[in-house]
């Protein structure tokens, strides 16, 4: 049974106390010949803290997000999660993935219950509940709508809601405006970095665009392939809202850019 804050009673101060901690981590897949996605990463993400991950395609981002969240373990290494060790899944990492994995059969409401109902929670009523995180990402009066009936950009917003209905300390999210329209994904964006600021969650944002990386991240670690390791780390020392034109956007883009080729 969980205990679900509501989204009016705040969060705690931020602390430099890190809340995912990847030791040494390393990971090797046995097919016909053994491919190594990660070797030896080593990184933190703090309380609070917005990071992306960066880097070319194949070069272990997604995997070290499915290692992070619980859904495979890693050959060497270890990960470790508000001091404990990764096992498996847990309540304590919420997931948006590229693909909205929404129920057909369920309206937005019953989406964003969904996490709500497994596992039971505590909160004294979930309805509530439901109503605060489906006016969050901004979709009251489609409460009964189904996802056929919704946008991309909308239904990313009910996965955005069912990620966050268990209060996770984490927010996990891999790729999750690829798919969508350049116009949508920077609105959408904007809309992450409020619900973030607003909720005080850690994020562990994967993406291969830098202009996304910049936009959103407090840190951004670049990523190099054959096999995936850290490249660099790189502070975000930005204002929000940060505008693409401006010219220190631009260097840091380009910083980056560097550095993964």
């Amino acid at each position: 049974m969980v205990r679900v804050a509501s989204l009016n009673e705040g969060y705690e101060s931020k602390t430099n106390a890190p809340v995912i901690e990847v030791d040494g981590v390393s990971k090797r897949y046995d097919a016909r010949t053994t491919v190594q996605a990660l070797r030896d990463v080593s990184l933190t993400v703090a309380d609070g803290e917005f990071v992306c991950l960066v880097g070319p395609s194949g070069c272990g981002k997604t995997t070290l997000f499915r290692l992070v969240a619980g859904l495979e373990s890693p050959t060497d290494g270890e990960i470790f999660v508000s001091g404990a060790r990764v096992t498996g899944p847990g309540i304590d990492r919420g997931m948006v993935f590229q693909e909205y994995n929404l129920f057909p059969w369920k309206t937005v409401e019953g989406n964003v219950r969904f996490g709500l109902d497994r596992p039971a929670c505590e909160c004294s009523d979930c309805t509530s509940r439901v109503e605060e995180l489906v006016d969050l990402v901004g979709l009251t009066g489609f409460e009964d709508a189904h996802p056929k009936d919704l946008s991309g950009g909308m239904k990313q917003r009910v996965a955005v809601a069912r990620a966050l209905a268990v209060d996770p300390e984490i927010l996990l999210m891999d790729e999750p405006f690829g798919s969508i329209d350049a116009q949508t994904r920077d609105r959408l964006q904007h809309e992450l970095l409020d619900i973030w600021q607003r909720t005080g969650k850690t994020v562990l944002f994967v993406t291969h665009e830098i202009e996304e990386a910049v936009t959103l991240a407090d840190r951004i670690v670049v990523f190099g392939r054959n096999p995936g390791h850290v490249v660099t780390t790189i502070d975000v020392d930005m204002e929000r809202p940060r505008e693409r034109t401006d010219r220190e956007f631009v260097a840091a883009v380009e910083r980056i850019r560097k550095r993964i080729e």
